[in-house]
């Protein structure tokens, strides 16, 4: 099991970007909320810890875990932010419900990333028990809301650091090894 000897807790600040200049979309499924909500106050609570103002913590109830694609979807259009997590949590039953609930999340998520310019990060437990879920979310293995906030910031700085560089493209490198901004970008001799 991944998660027998980590605690999905810890994390070491000096390793992570400030979150204060970011703006968080947290969408949070309502079924299995008693999982669901230690998951996010996991991940509120690491986020405040890692600068974020609670102003720039955006949170959206759906249903269930299959509609956290579409809330997402939404979130990215309209309210601004830097990146998204998705909180969710799936327990095995006895029909093929769970796998197919699972996948079209995994993949709605996944396009997401791919056809967005804004991080959706999965925080969707998919176990085989209630107890291994409440091990997960503030139980004996931590939370893992907390480790898909630090993941969040993480992905926020990198957008906000690939925007900085596509704006650089003109860099030119001195004598010294600095760089600096080539305001006139050079055209190539024919």
């Amino acid at each position: 099991m991944a998660t027998a000897n980590k605690n999905l807790s810890n994390y070491n600040k000096d390793t992570i970007p400030s979150a204060k200049d970011f703006r968080f979309g947290i969408v949070v499924s309502e079924w299995n909320d008693h999982i669901t909500n230690g998951l996010y106050d996991g991940a509120e609570s690491a986020l405040l810890d890692c600068g974020a103002l609670p102003q720039n913590i955006v949170r959206w109830n759906v249903p269930g875990s299959f509609e956290l694609v579409y809330g997402s979807k939404k979130m990215i259009e309209t309210q601004n932010v830097d990146v998204v997590i998705t909180i969710g949590c799936v327990i095995k039953g006895e029909t093929m419900h769970f796998e197919f609930v699972c996948e079209g999340v995994t993949q709605g998520i996944k396009d997401l990333n791919v056809l967005s310019d804004v991080a959706v990060i999965f925080c969707v437990l998919t176990d085989n028990t209630e107890q291994q879920s409440i091990d997960r979310s503030g139980g004996i293995h931590g939370n893992k809301g907390t480790e898909a906030a630090i993941a969040a910031i993480k992905m926020a700085y990198l957008r906000q650091q690939s925007k900085i560089s596509s704006k650089h493209n003109n860099l030119q490198e001195l004598t010294s090894g600095q760089r600096q901004i080539d305001d006139q970008p050079r055209k190539l001799k024919e």
